[in-house]
C-alpha cells in the first residue's frame, strides 16, 4: 500500500502553503494498493523530531477504504478527525519558526480490519490502543521542513 502527495515527494520539503508560514492547510494526498479486507484507514501526521515526544499534527480515523485521494484543505469524506497535539481538530502544519534544523513529518496511513468505535474527542493514544490487533498494513510518506528559529 502507498501514500503519496502530488505536491511533494517522499523526503522532500513540505510546500510553504501547507505550513504556518503559508495557508496552513493539509496537502492533497493519494492512497493506493490498499490490502484486501481493509475496513477503514487511519491517518496520523506527526513530527518525529519534536521533543520530548513526537508532535501530532493531524489525526484522522475511520477513513472509508474506498478513499483514493484527499483534496488539499479537506478531510476524507466520511471520516472522523481526532484531537491533534494542539488540542484541536484539524490539520496543524509544520511551523518552522518554532524550531531549528530539519524536522521530519511522517504522514502515516494504516489499513485496519475494523472501523474504530471512538468519538471525535479521541487522541493518538486512544486511536493507537483501538488499532491494536486490527492492523493489516501501513505506509509512510515523509515530508521535510527546515526550521527558522535562531539557535539560543
Amino acid at each position: 500500500m502507498f501514500i503519496t502527495s502530488p505536491v511533494f515527494h517522499d523526503r522532500t520539503d513540505v510546500p510553504t502553503r501547507h505550513t504556518c508560514n503559508g495557508e496552513n492547510i493539509s496537502p492533497a494526498l493519494e492512497f493506493r494498493d490498499l490490502p484486501a479486507g481493509t475496513q477503514s484507514l487511519v491517518l496520523i501526521v506527526e513530527d518525529v523530531d519534536a521533543t520530548p515526544d513526537p508532535w501530532i499534527h493531524w489525526l484522522v480515523f475511520n477513513i472509508p477504504p474506498t478513499t483514493a485521494s484527499v483534496s488539499a484543505g479537506h478531510i476524507p469524506e466520511g471520516s472522523t478527525e481526532g484531537i491533534a497535539n494542539g488540542g484541536t481538530h484539524g490539520y496543524e502544519g509544520p511551523c518552522p519558526k518554532y524550531f531549528s534544523g530539519t524536522h521530519h513529518y511522517h504522514f502515516r496511513l494504516f489499513a485496519l480490519d475494523t472501523v474504530l468505535d471512538l468519538p471525535a474527542t479521541a487522541d493518538k493514544i486512544q486511536v493507537a490502543a483501538s488499532m491494536q490487533d486490527h492492523l493489516i498494513d501501513s505506509a509512510t510518506l515523509v515530508g521535510l521542513c527546515e526550521g527558522t528559529k535562531a539557535e539560543a
